[in-house]
């Protein structure tokens, strides 16, 4: 099970850091990534994050942006977001993936991931 936490309401500029708790499987094996979806528009690949910590993948448009890290010792993986834009607007959902990572990248296709939270709501002002 995958528990996201930490949307909320935020200024354009401001910051957030989403987490996303797992239970009941052994976090440390999967490799984990954030999606998000926009109203009215399809769900889309943010990030993602080896299972070591060791190899971490952005979207274009969030890299630089975003920072994804995971504490495998608390089972969480984490979406630390800065200079939010209005048009990061969105439901963020964290998911894990048995695929691995490799130097190409790490797993970025919503087919690739078995097991999905329920997703946490950012709302950024413009």
């Amino acid at each position: 099970q995958l528990q996201a936490s930490g949307g909320g309401l935020v200024q354009a500029g401001g910051s957030l850091r989403l987490s996303c708790a797992a239970s009941g499987r052994t976090f440390s094996s999967y490799s984990m990534g954030w999606f998000r979806q926009a109203p009215g528009k399809e769900r889309e690949f943010v990030a993602a994050i080896s299972w070591s910590g060791d190899r971490t993948y952005y979207a274009y448009s969030m890299k630089g942006r975003f920072t994804i890290a995971r504490e495998n010792a608390k089972s969480t993986v984490y979406l630390q977001m800065n200079s939010l834009k209005f048009e990061d607007t969105a439901v963020y959902y964290c998911a894990a993936s048995q695929s691995g990572c490799s130097n190409l990248g790490c797993p970025s296709y919503r087919f690739e991931y078995d097991f999905w939270g329920q997703g946490t709501l950012v709302t950024v002002s413009s």
